[in-house]
Parts: structure tokens; sequence; C-alpha cells
């Protein structure tokens, strides 16, 4: 089974590489994974084929799907913080590139799983307090706006035959190893991340925020089980919430006391930052993700259960 994967030699791409790799079910388990990134995935394996170029070259993407690509997962993309500096490098990237990947998938005649990595940010202005599935989007970001079009890119060229797509709404995934990245939620990683590793840390946004957050273990295995979700099930509709947690950073900071002390706790400060506060107070706090349940996604039990796993992933020995 050949799988293709954008964005592979990031946090997300290399951690979907690594657990399909390790996957033992027939379904699940390639023969070759095509890696593609602006950067080379860091991936030593004979079964991954790595590919370095950006989406945004029409050539480069049509060197990456074949008539014996049955999964693509499209997760490439200018994040939010850069799309709003760098307008322009947004658009190619995350609606021109989406485009030339659905074009390639097309010409491919393969008619695979397409699943697009979209976004809780194509949502803004007034909100419900949990956000239904068919709640028209009005994004407040580039980065939404683009995502946007390319759920409806998917929508599209499923019904066209073209593909067999699903685009998910991924939560913030928290927390996030390694540096701080360009989007502007990277905070909510940060205020557990660097706190536990004795670095100081600023929430720019209210305590009272409601976020909607997911664990990387969950986002990864809900990924996976994208690919396998029968095509009847999503008459529907092709866009999917998938499940989250709505937290809000005053109660990730209080599971952060828990596992790492008052110590850990005492290095966050609250520092506003209106800059990024604007964008991610439009987004929505809860998402009703009943839809993706029911067909099998997996949910993180709770904040506290979230910040214990990237302790135990990162090697810290939290609080009993």
């Amino acid at each position: 089974m050949n799988i293709l994967i954008t964005g592979a030699a990031g946090f997300l791409g290399a951690r979907l590489v690594r657990t399909l790799l390790a996957s033992h079910t027939a379904r699940q388990h390639p023969t070759r994974i095509v890696a593609a990134d602006i950067v080379a995935c860091p991936i030593d394996d004979p079964r991954v084929d790595v590919r370095v170029g950006t989406i945004a070259d029409d050539t480069f993407v049509a060197s990456l799907v074949d008539g014996d690509t049955p999964v693509v997962y499209h997760l490439a993309a200018v994040l939010s913080g850069q799309s709003e500096t760098e307008f322009d490098a947004g658009m190619r990237v995350n609606i021109d590139g989406t485009r030339s990947l659905l074009e390639a998938a097309r010409r491919s005649a393969a008619r695979p799983r397409f699943v697009f990595a979209s976004t809780i940010a194509v949502f803004g202005g007034t909100l419900p307090a949990v956000v239904p599935e068919d709640l028209i989007p009005r994004p407040q970001s580039s980065y939404g706006a683009a995502k946007a079009v390319g759920e409806l890119l998917v929508q599209e060229y499923s019904r066209r035959g073209f593909v067999d797509g699903l685009a998910v709404r991924l939560a913030t995934v928290a927390i996030r190893p390694g540096r701080p990245n360009s989007a502007l939620s990277s905070f909510v990683s940060g205020i557990v991340r660097e706190p536990l590793a004795g670095i100081d840390s600023a929430c720019p946004v209210p305590l009272d925020t409601r976020l909607w957050i997911s664990s990387p273990g969950i986002v990864t295995a809900n990924l996976i089980h994208a690919a396998g979700v029968p095509s009847e099930a999503l008459a529907n509709g092709r866009t999917l919430h998938l499940p989250g947690l709505s937290v809000t950073p005053a109660e990730m900071l209080a599971a952060l006391e828990v596992v790492g002390g008052p110590a850990v706790r005492a290095r966050v400060r609250h520092e506003p930052d209106d800059r990024v506060a604007r964008v991610v107070c439009s987004w929505p706090g809860a998402l009703d993700d009943a839809r993706a349940r029911g067909l099998g996604f997996s949910a993180d039990a709770d904040v506290q259960s979230v910040v214990r796993q990237y302790a135990a992933e990162v090697g810290m020995a939290p609080n009993a």
C-alpha cells in the first residue's frame, strides 16, 4: 500500500509517518510512504521515499501521485501567523498548492482517499457555545479563509468522482514538543512545554478563553482512522469535526500545576498580545464532534491526561 504525505517533515507529518510504519494491520500497513516537504523528512527507513520541494510547484506536485497511491494525506501548509504576515505565500501554498495536489490525484485516475487537514480557524465572528458542522464558515484570518476554500475543493473533487475526499477540522494540537512554530496558537503548547523544561512562558490571551485542543497521539490516530472511513458514511458531508477537548488556559495551567508542581506553574505569566488574541479569540471553543465519534474517531479523556502524556513522552517525571 502506497501512501503520500505532504508536510511529512513537520511535527505532525513525521509522527504520522512513524505511526504508519509501526502499524501491523493490513489496511494501514504501507509498502511505501512518499514523504514530501520543503525539507527532508528525518525518518530513515527503506519504505520512506523522501521528496523535497514545495507544493506551490506544479511540476513537483505532479511527481508525487500515481495510479498506485490509494491514500493521500495533505498536511502541508503555511501556518496561521505566517499566513497573516505573508499573504501571497499563504495563498500559493494553502490554496494553489491544494488545488494542484487535487489535480494530480485527479490525473492519476486512482480516486485516492484524500485526507485534507483543515482547521477550526475556518470559523469566526459570533459563534454558538458549541459549533455544529453545518455552520457557515466566516474565517477571521487568511489561514482560515484558505482552509475553507480547501474544504470546498475537496467536496467538489469528491462530488465529481476525482477523489474520495475527507476534510477533517483538527483541534489545536497540544502539547507539541520542540520549538514554537509560526502558528498563532503556538502558545497553547508553550504554556505547558516551556515551564516543564524550566523556561518562563507567556499566555497572550485571557485565561478564560475557550480553546479546542487534542493531543498529538489522538490526532495522529484519528488521521489514520480517516483513511478507512467508508465513503457511504460521508454522504451527509465530506467535512468532519475531529474530536477535541474544550479547555481554558486557566484549566491547562491548573493541570500543569498538578503534574509539575506550583513552581512550574509559576513560570507562566499572563502577557496580553492583541495581535494573537484578535485571531485566536475568534475561533470556536467547542465543536459538535458527535458524527466523528459515531464514526469511530477517538478523543482525549481530559486536559490532565494531555499534560501527563506530554510529560511522559519527553521523559519528565510528573508529580504523583
